[in-house]
């Protein structure tokens, strides 16, 4: 009999998973379930279980009804193979949670409190942990945060410049990503040596996308604020917009707080700029002229950002990109490195185009490196850490 942790990322529209056996964490299998909720939803796996699960049909119902599906199937499919603990992404953690936590009703409650901070992740997230206590009520689950790994920022950081009482009541910049960039804060050694120490800029481009800024691999700013919505252009969303654009919709426009919620979070970004497509392939693809905007707009907001975070740094020793775009997309990586030339950024185009780990020209000032994330194998090991700990207890946080 093998032990394992099953680690759930539920995001929007899809569920990411991975079954790593104990205490190794090898992966036994991983996988996803992509548009949750429809009749294409499709699960994808790989590993070296993959093959008891190949074929198997998600039902087209919510995240929750999915996890539900997802623990059946491991349970039905994959025998000698027992289950000891189930971790779980949560994008919100608020003041309260600074580290991963045994889940409890009294944790559960205090995070439905943060729904509103994240309105298109934490439901999903709640309900997947919702399924497996339904399900296997006994099973220890363990919630891990996207906005822990910026805790280490100082005030200046965090703060807005708004009357204390608001800050001392939470209204902060709590930044997001924390687990792709604590990930690839870890595995930076690997890439850059002793720089990993020095002044480093993560981007993690995706359909989210926030860039943030290390030294001695801890987070000291981040693009993302109070919520998932500030920072930079993404795939449906506007990124930092004047507040004054904010006031005039509703004052002006006569439009409701969930209109504009609606628009910023789903009708923004490059799908709106380009009125074609959240998706930079399809963008890539077309090449039309607002499809051309978009995705400048993209570039020019990250490189100007990544002026920002080497402001708070003190100049730029080291560029990494990743997730989606930033993984998989040689041309934006260039347009950004391009607009970010001024920081001693040159790039290896023959390198950049093959996906290189390290795309930087020689010479560069800065060494410029293409690494994978991976937020559920940062959730496995949080997972292993508490239960091998005496003071894994329920709600400590």
């Amino acid at each position: 009999m093998t032990d394992a942790v099953l680690v759930l990322n539920a995001g929007s529209s899809s569920v990411k998973f991975g079954l790593y056996a104990l205490p190794s964490l090898n992966p036994l299998c991983r996988g996803g379930i992509d548009a949750v909720g429809t009749e294409r939803a499709a699960l994808g796996v790989a590993g070296v279980r993959a093959d008891r699960l190949t074929g198997a049909k998600p039902p087209v119902g919510d995240h929750a009804a999915v996890a539900e599906w997802l623990l059946h199937l491991l349970g039905e499919r994959l025998s000698g193979v027992e289950l000891a603990a189930a971790g779980h992404r949560v994008v919100h953690g608020g003041t309260v949670f600074a580290d991963p936590v045994r889940i409890d009703g009294r944790v559960l409650e205090t995070l439905e409190g943060l729904i509103p901070l994240a309105p298109n992740h934490q439901p999903q997230n709640l309900a997947a942990i919702r399924a497996v206590a339904s399900s296997a009520p006994h099973l220890p689950q363990i919630a891990c945060f996207d906005t822990a790994f910026h805790r280490t920022q100082p005030a200046r950081a965090q703060h807005f410049a708004l009357p204390r009482s608001m800050t001392d009541a939470g209204i902060v910049r709590y930044g997001f990503h924390g687990l792709s960039y604590e990930y690839l804060a870890g595995v930076l050694p690997e890439f850059a040596g002793a720089r990993a120490k020095g002044r480093v800029i993560i981007a993690h481009l995706g359909h989210g996308a926030s860039l943030c800024a290390l030294r001695e691999q801890r987070s000291i700013a981040t693009t993302m604020g109070f919520t998932a919505l500030d920072g930079l252009v993404m795939g449906t969303r506007s990124g930092a917009i004047d507040p004054g654009v904010v006031l005039h919709l509703v004052q002006q426009e006569d439009m409701t707080a969930a209109a504009v919620s609606e628009l910023l979070y789903k009708r923004s970004g490059l799908l709106g700029v380009s009125g074609l497509s959240d998706d930079l392939r399809v963008l890539e693809a077309d090449g039309g002229t607002h499809a051309e905007e978009a995705m400048d707009l993209f570039a020019y907001r990250a490189a100007r950002e990544i002026g920002s975070l080497a402001a708070a740094l003190g100049g730029l020793d080291v560029l990494v990109f990743s997730a989606g775009i930033g993984e998989h997309s040689p041309s934006m990586r260039a347009r950004i490195c391009s607009y970010s030339a001024w920081l001693g950024i040159g790039l290896d185009a023959g390198a950049n185009a093959a996906n290189h780990p390290r795309i930087s020209a020689t010479g560069s000032a800065v060494d410029v490196l293409v690494i994978p994330t991976d937020e559920e194998m940062t959730i496995a090991r949080a997972v292993r850490a508490l239960l091998c700990s005496k003071d894994a207890h329920p709600g400590r946080g």
